[in-house]
Order: structure tokens, then sequence, then C-alpha cells
């Protein structure tokens, strides 16, 4: 009932934005050629340059390689900030204003309810690179895909690293106020009641808090021997290092969202020394290796997990793209049936747009993360 009350909003502006634009089966696909092949990019705000900087690395890559036919691949970013709904208008906009061939949102989890919604009428392909929220695959439309782990694959690794190889049974999960955190502790302790595991001792806070004195100490007064944080960098990091200033020894524990380095730079890893994160890619493997170095050449700094599920979700649906041709029925299908190893990992869907596949964990270990062994 509170997910219905959340979604609501969103399905009303859904239901007016179709009403204000042209018939979108009929424009299935584009009737004039572009001189570009153009694919969207949805990005929160303008400060998210760790996810347009990823899609053009693979934009990039690809026109190097020819395109498809001669004709080169054309990444067009809009952002997201403004009004609450804007990103169903901006959906809108780049399939019926810029003729998109897909899109790819690197956002939050509401407003990709909202794009979903917009692309399922439209029959374009959208793909998830950074949203985790798991009720984005129940609407059961062919038109998602997700290259991210969502927040019950997520919980399913935690609670097998914790309660199974661990053998840790006292828990704290720990969330802010945020939507995206909100539905990432949901899925988790509901996966621990389906688990038949100990129910976790939930705590929350304001994202803007900078003193986490009381919270710190409402855990002190439990027995719990770790701590699982569902939240955003900026305030997790504080929560952490606060942690160690009292010298409190719960092993701490965080889902993806910990590594968005929009919040979180290179330098600011370091202070999660000892915590173990969901694993954003295969950084010692070849690809990663390459990702990190180009990156580092062409922007300056290292790139982070925001960047590698980007630059991966860009390259599968160019892949799909040249597998298919223009047609965005058959780019669907080409998305559907797609085995892609890239920066993240090895990369397909099951029948609801999923990404398959066990998660990895990181331990960080001065200041770089390494796998933790299953």
């Amino acid at each position: 009932m509170r997910l219905l009350k959340l979604l609501f909003p969103a399905c009303i502006l859904f239901v007016m934005s179709v009403l204000f634009v042209p018939d979108m089966l009929a424009m299935q696909n584009p009737g004039e050629p572009d001189e570009f092949i153009k694919i969207g990019l949805l990005i929160s705000d303008n400060k998210s340059l760790a996810a347009r900087h990823g899609a053009e690395m693979a934009i990039r890559k690809a026109n190097e390689n020819g395109g498809v036919n001669g004709r080169l691949f054309q990444l067009v970013v809009r952002s997201m900030e403004g009004p609450w709904g804007k990103g169903s208008k901006e959906a809108v906009n780049l399939i019926f204003e810029e003729n998109v061939w897909a899109i790819m949102g690197s956002h939050d989890g509401r407003n990709a309810h909202l794009v979903e919604q917009v692309t399922t009428k439209a029959r374009v392909v959208f793909l998830s690179a950074w949203a985790s929220d798991p009720t984005l695959s129940q609407a059961f439309v062919p038109w998602y895909f997700s290259c991210v782990p969502n927040d019950n694959q997520q919980a399913s690794a935690l609670i097998e690293e914790v309660y199974n190889k661990r053998r840790i049974n006292k828990i704290a999960a720990v969330s802010d106020n945020d939507y995206d955190s909100k539905m990432a502790l949901r899925s988790f302790v509901k996966k621990t009641k389906i688990a038949g595991k100990t129910n976790p001792l939930e705590f929350s806070y304001d994202n803007s808090s900078k003193d986490f004195n009381d919270l710190l100490d409402q855990i002190g007064k439990t027995d719990v021997k770790c701590i699982i944080l569902f939240g955003q960098p900026s305030a997790s990091l504080k929560l952490i290092q606060q942690l160690q200033q009292r010298k409190m020894d719960q092993q701490v524990y965080g889902t993806l969202s910990l590594l968005d380095e929009k919040e979180l730079s290179d330098q600011e890893l370091k202070n999660y020394e000892s915590v173990v994160l969901i694993s954003s890619g295969h950084w010692s493997a070849s690809k990663g290796l390459a990702f990190r170095e180009e990156f580092l050449r062409v922007y300056g700094n290292m790139p982070g997990a925001v960047a590698a599920y980007a630059c991966d979700g860009m390259n599968l649906i160019i892949e799909a793209i040249i597998n298919a041709g223009l047609d965005r029925d058959k780019i669907q299908k080409s998305m559907a049936k797609i085995h892609y190893d890239g920066v993240t990992g090895t990369i397909q869907f099951d029948d609801k747009g999923n990404r398959k596949g066990k998660v990895r964990l990181v331990e960080i270990k001065n200041g770089i993360p390494i796998t933790v062994e299953r």
C-alpha cells in the first residue's frame, strides 16, 4: 500500500504527459533518418559527470570502429534537474524531438518509474544504469532492462555474507530518508524474513545530518555485531568516520549506492577502509584496467561505480543496435538475448530485464577495492 502511494503521483504525471504528446505507436521508428544514430542519456543533474563521461567513452569507441554502415552514434544528454516529474518530460523530448533509438538512465528510482512508463508506451528500449529499485521490473514490460544488480539481488548477497558466511545474527540496518535508500532497506528486511534469519534492528537518519552521535549512542546500547548502510556517500562517510573516532568495532557493510562518485572522490574512498561493499566492477580484469587507464587519461580522475555502469550500459545499447539495425522492436529483441563482457562483468538479462548472475562483494583495503571470496 505504501508503495502504491509513492507511485500514484508518477502514474498521474505519466497519463498527463501522454495526453499532450503525439501518437507514440505511430512513431515506433523515426521516418526521416538522422545524420547520426542518436542514443539518449538521462542524468539526475548537470553535476552527474561520471555517467556522462562513462557513456561518452562507449560512444567514442563505437565511432572509432566505424559506427553502423558509416553512420556514427551521437549521445544526447538531458538533465532531470528541476520540478518533480521532469523525467517523463525529458523522455518524451528525447523520443519525439531527438528521435533517439534507445534511452539509458543514470538516476534515482522514482524518476526511473516515470521514464519506464513513457518508453513502454513509445516502445523504446530503456536501460537503467544506476537505479536499483526492484519494482521497476515487476511491471513485466519487455522494454525495460537494468545492468545493475537490483536491491533484492544486493540484499541476497549481503545476507549470504553476513548471516551465512560470517555467522553474524545481530545486525543494525541503517538508512537515510531518501526514496532509493528506503526501498533498499525494505528489500533487505523482506529477504531476511524469507531466509528465516533474525530481523535486523532498524535505524534511520536525515541524509543532511552531520552529527551522528545520537544515532551511534542508540546503536551502542545494543549488542549488534555489524552495521549495514543503505544511503548516499556524503552522509555515510561522516557516519563511518564518527564510528572510527568512537572506536566502535562493528563490521560495516554497504550497498552499491555508497559508491556514487558524484559525492565520493577517489581520495574519500580511503575513508571506507575495511568496509565491505557491493562490487561495481572487475577492476583487476583486463577490461577493468583498460577502462580505468583510459578514463584517467581523458578526464583526469579515476572512474567509479556510476561511470563503470554507464559505460557498460551504453555499450550494451550500441551492441544491440549494431546487431539489430535501426528497428526499435528488433533492438529490444537483441537486448533480451545479449551476452556482453564488460567492465562490471558478464551481463545477461532474465525475462523481466533484470541483470542475471551472482553479485560480488569488495572490501576496501588501503583505498583499493579487493574482491571478497565467496
